[in-house]
Order: C-alpha cells, then structure tokens, then sequence
C-alpha cells in the first residue's frame, strides 16, 4: 500500500523537470508543430504545336522482279556448250546455251532438199498443163487428161507448201538449238553441266537449265488494308487523279530515313476476303542495281490533303487502361487529364485529332510527379529548373533576399 502511494508522484516529478529544462522561447511556443506541406512538384509544360501536316502510311512489302523467266529448251539433245558464268548479269539476245546441233542440222538439210524435189515436181506438173491446155484447145487430149494433169499441178502445189513448211520447222529446232537470253537481268547457276541429257519441247517435263530475273526497274509489292485502301481513293478522287502514279518513298532496312523514290503502277482490282486488305505494286528504278528481289522493304505514302493539325510530343502521351491521355495544366495550376484520339506520329511528334485545344497547357516532362488534381510548379519549356542560378545569381523561382535588386 504504502509503496504504491509512493510511485504515483513519479511521473508527475519527471513532467516538472523536462518543463523546467525548456528554453522560454520553447515554452512559449507550447507543442512541436506539425511539419509543412511538400511544395508542387515542378513540371515541364508547353503548348501543342500547330502545323500543317499530311498523313502518310507506312507498310512493309518486299521486291518482286518484273520478268522471271525459265530457261528451259525447246529441243530435246545433249547439252553441248554453257556460254555464261553463274551468277552475271546478262542482256537480251545474250547466247546462254547450245545444244549440240548435228541432228537437227541433218533435218533441217533433208528438208532442204525436200523442198527442192517439190519444187522440181511443181515445175513439171506445171509446164504439164501448160501443153495440156494448148492440147485440149485442139482437141488432141481428152478432158479426162486434161483434168487429170490439172489435179497432178494442184498436188505438186501442196506437196511444195507442205516442203516449205517442214523447212521452217526444221530451221526453228535448228535455231532452238541456241538458247538466248530472252530479258535482260542477272541469271542464277547452271542447273545442268554440259555433256548432260536435256528434255525439250512443251511438255510439263522438260529440263529447267537457269533462271533470269530482271533488276530495272524493279516492283515493290505490299498489301493495304480496307480503310486505308479507302482513304487514298477517296484521295485521288478529290484530287481528280487516277489511283495509279501515286508517288511513295522507300527505305531499306538498313537506312534511316525514306530516301528512295518510287510510283504506285498497279492496284488490285478485288480486296482478300479472308485478310481484308488488297494488293499493290509500286515501281522503282534500280541502275545501282541496289534492290534484289525477295528483299524486304517499307513505304511510306500519303493518304491525305495538308491540313492543320494539333502535335503533342510522344513522351507527353500516357495510356489509361483502353484510351489515351495527356496531363494538362489548369490556371490555378492544377493537373486535369484530357482524354484524346491521336492520329500518326510525325518526327518525334504525335498528332491529336481530338479532346486537345491549342490554348491548352501540357505536361510534357515530370509527367510521374503529377498526380490528377493535385497543384504543380509549371515551367515553360526551355527555361531553366527552378533553383538554378539566375540572371542575378538568385535561384530560379526563389524571391530576392531583402536589399538585393530582382531579375
């Protein structure tokens, strides 16, 4: 009992002493205040920039040549000679192949002299009815002569024409013999060595010996799809041009910018059922012989008019779970998301076709300092951070000391 009567004054002793310990100045201040709010965070803002524009689509394709063609013989033979080197770039008319020519030489000279034994035989059964006519004037030859002497002229007609016919048949396997370059381009490798059998004719089994490719001009092909297919015709027919020669830039995938200039020569006439999109060929001149064909590649065409547009940097955009935002500034400097539909990218730039004014305020820096609603420190663009020493060595954003001149 008596113990415990004694521990009550304690605390109340301890209380004494640390008020007695208390400097005035801190007992007059009473309890220790509670510590000031953070100041705004400092954000960078500026106006969107106002600029005319045009959109412009970009779509990746690949190089196609404008001729491929097989080199397949006409005649069957050995393969007697190759006149090329893999790989080198050939012209039209370029000799490429031989195949050996003996047999179809000794053709083509039977039907030579074929056709002189038929020529021979007209001129008998021609000079034949010639008499025969004088004859049968005169009543020297019965008509059954005479008519039998005018079928054997028609016979020796046909027998001619039939000589003639083979001789060009003959000089056309003779002249097969030689398989000449038939576009000019680049040719791949020798399919087959000399020496080897080749299959000729028009059957769908004959020998394949190369390929050539033609390198220029050379098309581009690449697939657009249905709404933008629909933006550049509705493009063209306000400008009252045809669809085709609509020029386009290209740039490989090793390049930078859209350095190399083509037309578009060709569109679809049908869109995929099962892609949505249709096809399109532009074509480009190749005398660097630079592009190949299967090379990929990407275009970029025009699918407007120039218009003034609204552009915020890409930075300055965020995504809100489906749509896209960007934080603007309020007079009394306070964060406001805007909703906005944007349109494509332009040199770093984002277009924003809608929810954006051009006397709006954006937040394109400190964008993770500033919350929706709260108040910011904004600064203009280009100007220095605050704290920063200014004209006059005061911190940017900090007032004078007393006595000393402001910036």
């Amino acid at each position: 009992m008596h113990a415990a009567r004694n521990a009550a004054p304690i605390p109340a002793l301890l209380l004494l002493l640390a008020l007695a310990a208390c400097t005035p100045e801190q007992q007059a201040k009473g309890p220790a205040a509670a510590p000031p709010p953070p100041p705004p965070a400092v954000v960078t803002v500026a106006k969107p920039e106002v600029r005319t524009i045009v959109d412009r689509e970009e779509y990746v394709g690949r190089f196609v040549a404008t001729d491929t063609v097989e080199m397949r013989a006409r005649v069957s033979g050995y393969l007697a000679s190759i006149d090329f080197r893999d790989g080198q770039r050939v012209t039209k008319g370029d000799l490429l192949f031989t195949i050996d020519k003996r047999p179809y030489q000794a053709s083509f000279d039977q039907a030579t002299a074929d056709l002189a034994r038929a020529q021979a035989r007209l001129d008998s059964a021609s000079a034949d009815l010639v008499r025969s006519e004088r004859l049968i004037k005169e009543r020297n030859i019965s008509e059954q002569v005479y008519d039998q002497r005018v079928a054997a002229k028609r016979d020796a007609d046909a027998q001619l024409a039939s000589a003639e016919a083979a001789l060009r048949r003959a000089q056309l396997e003779l002249d097969f013999t030689e398989l000449r370059a038939p576009v000019t381009g680049r040719i791949g490798d020798r399919r087959v060595a000399a020496g080897n059998l080749v299959t000729g004719g028009a059957q769908g089994n004959t020998t394949l010996l190369a390929t050539i490719v033609s390198l220029d001009p050379i098309y581009f092909e690449f697939t657009m799809d249905e709404a933008a297919h629909l933006r550049f015709a509705r493009l063209q027919r306000g400008a009252g041009k045809s669809r085709d020669g609509l020029p386009l830039e290209l740039k490989l995938l090793d390049e930078d910018g859209f350095v190399h200039a083509g037309a578009v020569d060709f569109v679809d006439n049908v869109l995929d059922q099962s892609s949505g999109t249709i096809r399109m060929r532009a074509r480009f001149d190749n005398a660097a012989d630079l592009f190949t064909p299967g090379m990929f590649g990407r275009v970029r065409m025009a699918v407007s008019q120039p218009y003034e547009a609204l552009l915020v940097p890409e930075a300055a955009v965020l995504s809100d779970q489906s749509r896209k935002i960007v934080l603007t500034v309020t007079p009394d400097n306070t964060v406001a998301p805007r909703p906005v539909t944007l349109g494509p990218a332009v040199e770093g730039m984002r277009v924003v076709r809608a929810g954006l004014k051009a006397d709006d305020t954006v937040i394109v820096n400190g964008l993770m300092k500033a919350r929706p609603g709260a108040k910011v420190n904004p600064q203009p663009a280009g100007a220095p951070p605050p704290g920063a020493p200014g004209p006059q060595g005061t911190p940017v954003g900090q007032s004078p000391a007393p006595g000393q001149p402001r910036s």
